[in-house]
């Protein structure tokens, strides 16, 4: 087998093996949406329980333990979707610093360019990334809850 034949073989391999890498990369990435899709309904499964339970004219001494109950497991439900939120986020970020290493050895490092594109762009400034804005989002879930279980308790 000559040089340029087992160079070639080796670079297709490669092409084949980031293919793969970024296609579960992306995988990785659906299930964090899905993920996040499952906490926002179980969080609002919850509050929309309250209406519920006003309406049921339980008396106010089992409506507060109910509230209470329905508060801490609210805090609860957005501190484990902060976490998975935090664990996807260190997950992805190694996958992409290996879709990186491994475009080094690919005629264009796609990522790579993306990346100093955005560096280069006088708004870069303004990009948040998609982490931060996600982790927004169980933080002000956790507001509802904290005032239920405030309400439950001080009331």
């Amino acid at each position: 087998m000559s040089k340029n034949l087992a160079e070639d073989k080796l670079t297709e391999l490669l092409v084949e093996q980031w293919k793969l890498y970024v296609e579960m990369t992306d995988r990785i990435s659906a299930r964090r949406v899905g993920t996040s899709r499952l906490y926002v309904s179980l969080l609002t499964g919850l509050l929309a329980l309250i209406p519920f339970i006003l309406e049921q004219g339980i008396s106010p001494n089992i409506q507060k333990l109910v509230f209470a109950v329905i508060g801490c497991l609210g805090l609860a439900l957005c501190s484990v979707w902060i976490v998975n939120i935090r664990s996807y986020k260190q997950l992805n970020a190694l996958k992409f610093r290996v879709i990186h290493e491994m475009e080094q050895e690919l005629p264009f490092p796609c990522y790579d360019r993306e990346w100093e594109v955005l560096k280069g762009k006088k708004d870069s400034r303004s990009y948040l990334r998609l982490s931060k804005v996600e982790q927004y989002v169980p933080l002000l879930l956790t507001i509802p809850y904290l005032i239920l279980l405030l309400y439950a308790v001080v009331f």
